[in-house]
């Protein structure tokens, strides 16, 4: 296992203290069961995106030691009869496509430590075009909380990004 520290200095008593702070590798802090807090996408003017899964989803997502993920999504007012989104699997730079408002896969991870990314494999899919995806992601653990930030595109075409902040499961 390898920790990294990062330092900070304080005065006590007229002396300086060096202090430690151990912060485990995304690696080790990652792993878990995570339930989401927000879903945020924004085009790179900075303006709110519409999204397929409302402005309120609902998801878990979970990474497990051996190497394995799974995430599911589900827009929290869903239309019974709400059509699966036209050609959003083929449009969609670095992400999947729900469909009905729900998006589901799973697959492989590995963690790059160094740059802060996970590179995630599907293995399944609710979308059979995203079979075999691998999709890269830039992602911070701070104490109990996930952020992950996704380059991608709008379903019209526009460059944009998801920001996802979850809350690690403790039950």
């Amino acid at each position: 296992m390898e920790v990294s520290k990062s330092f900070a200095c304080g005065l006590a008593f007229g002396q300086v203290v060096l202090m430690t702070e151990d912060v485990a590798p995304l690696s080790e802090s990652l792993v878990g069961s995570w339930s989401l807090v927000s879903r945020v996408v924004r085009t790179s003017a900075g303006e709110k995106a519409p999204s397929h899964l409302g402005d309120d989803p609902v998801a878990l997502l979970v990474y497990d030691s051996s190497g394995n993920f799974a995430a599911q999504f589900m827009k929290r007012n869903r239309d019974a009869d709400e059509p699966p989104a036209a050609g959003a699997a083929t449009s969609i730079r670095n992400n999947t496509a729900s469909s009905g408002g729900y998006d589901a896969y799973f697959g492989t991870y590995t963690v790059d430590d160094v740059h802060s990314s996970v590179t995630q494999t599907l293995v399944g899919s609710l979308a059979p075009v995203n079979v075999g995806q691998v999709l890269t992601r830039v992602m911070s653990v701070d104490g109990n909380q996930l952020r992950i930030v996704v380059d991608t595109t709008t379903p019209d075409g526009q460059d944009a990004v998801i920001t996802l902040v979850w809350q690690r499961s403790t039950t």
